[in-house]
């Protein structure tokens, strides 16, 4: 569904693209993601040591090929990429074909090795990671009128918002599945509201229309995560973002801005980013495969040696300057699993004619 025209307002999901990815978008910018915020990724090189383990246990579920692919969805600048093949043992890294994808140019004094492209090849065998790249796949967002329809939410360049046109087809049908919006009413196929669901006798007529209620229509993302699953011939695919599932909704959507390490009013213009957490339930369901799981990162990174216990104090005495790099150490790592933050974050695993290699992940 296309709403709005050149120009005026217009639905989130085209001026989101334009601001993120156009000619002078905030994704084409010279400092990259880095410069706005912090991504697991950026705050400590323990991650891409984790996901190198992680790699490993990929390469031995598929018995050592001559090839090993590692896969980085929204490569920023290429630090997990690049932090990865750092990581491996000399045996396995000699095997890896690491490529990076990512809209933006390469940048220079990027490892050679990193092969640098838009799309992801097809037919790997390996491991596909993507560490928020969903939460920046553009969408529309949807809000309940005071009559209890959902309609697309329009924006201007400034920011203004105004409620457009019901939501209809394949973009409504994902919100009765995915994320239904309490009191909508149903519309036909024309856009014309459907008169069932009126309020109950008594009932405030904002409460029983379920009027400002928002949601972020996530089927792009399913269809994006479904086609990078796709190019994977075997081994595991990885999604790693900011999640809700069904039953924890939020009920006025989380839509927002990030411009230099602060959260901002989401403008599309091209000055920050913007972004909304994923329903990685609708991904998982996009790409069914058996052995799919759904993980908080604090669960996936202990089964894959990150703890953020501190060392033994009596390491202080005999190796005090061990002890002092074991302590910052387990501070990055207790950063990574905490609860309330990076550690809430989802991950979303479909292995691909493998078994499951974080079966020790609970």
């Amino acid at each position: 569904m296309t709403a709005g025209t050149e120009g005026g307002p217009r639905g989130w999901r085209a001026a989101t693209r334009a601001a993120l990815y156009g000619p002078d978008g905030f994704y084409r910018g010279p400092e990259g993601p880095a410069g706005h915020f912090r991504t697991s990724v950026h705050a400590s090189p323990l991650f891409a040591e984790a996901v190198a383990r992680l790699l490993c246990r990929v390469d031995e579920a598929l018995g050592r090929p001559a090839v090993l692919d590692f896969v980085d969805m929204a490569a920023g600048r290429g630090e997990l990429a690049a932090g990865v093949l750092a990581a491996l043992p000399a045996d396995v890294a000699a095997r890896t074909r690491a490529c990076a994808v990512e809209l933006a140019g390469r940048p220079g004094g990027l490892d050679r090795r990193i092969e640098w492209r838009a799309e992801p090849p097809e037919r790997t065998t390996g491991l596909l990671f993507a560490n928020e790249w969903l939460d920046n796949v553009p969408l529309e967002v949807a809000e309940v009128d005071p009559e209890g329809v959902p309609r697309l939410v329009l924006v201007g360049d400034d920011g203004t918002e105004r409620l457009g046109p019901p939501v209809t087809g394949p973009e409504a049908e994902w919100l009765a599945r995915w994320w239904p919006l309490a009191g909508e009413r149903p519309v036909t196929d024309d856009g014309e509201a459907m008169t069932e669901g009126k309020a109950a006798p008594g009932a405030a007529p904002e409460a029983a229309s379920g009027a400002g209620l928002r949601a972020e229509i996530g089927l792009p993302r399913d269809l994006a995560w479904a086609s990078a699953v796709g190019t994977l011939a075997r081994g595991l695919a990885v999604a790693v973002d900011y999640a809700h599932t069904a039953g924890a909704r939020p009920p006025f959507g989380t839509l927002t801005g990030f411009r230099e390490g602060r959260g901002t009013t989401p403008v599309p213009d091209g000055s920050c980013d913007i972004t909304a957490h994923v329903a990685l339930d609708a991904c998982a369901a996009a790409s069914p495969l058996p052995g799919t799981r759904l993980l908080p990162q604090r669960a996936a990174l202990r089964a894959l040696g990150l703890t953020g216990s501190r060392p033994p104090l009596a390491l202080a005495s005999t190796d005090p300057a061990g002890y002092v790099r074991a302590l910052a150490a387990a501070s990055e790592a207790a950063e990574l699993v905490a609860p309330g933050g990076l550690g809430d974050f989802g991950w979303l695993l479909q292995p691909v004619g493998i078994p499951d290699v974080l079966a020790d992940a609970a």
